[in-house]
């Protein structure tokens, strides 16, 4: 009897691990996504940034040239 109690004690804790490491593995991976979310969406700014500052060259060089 004890070594029955024994065994599913280790089988209850075994199976708590496993979903621990299931959940530290989703969280990861979302983390993950998350950053390379990040990654686009400052990629985008970057490059409006880049056309606004064209813009205003372009119009900055058009009141020169009148």
């Amino acid at each position: 009897m004890r070594q029955l109690v024994a065994i599913l004690a280790v089988a209850a804790l075994t199976g708590c691990g496993v979903e621990t490491a299931t959940t530290a593995a989703t969280g990861a991976s979302i983390k993950k996504q998350e950053v390379e979310e990040g990654k686009r969406t400052q990629e985008r700014a970057g490059q409006r940034i880049e056309q606004m500052q064209d813009q205003l060259q372009q119009r900055a060089q058009q009141d020169a040239d009148k």
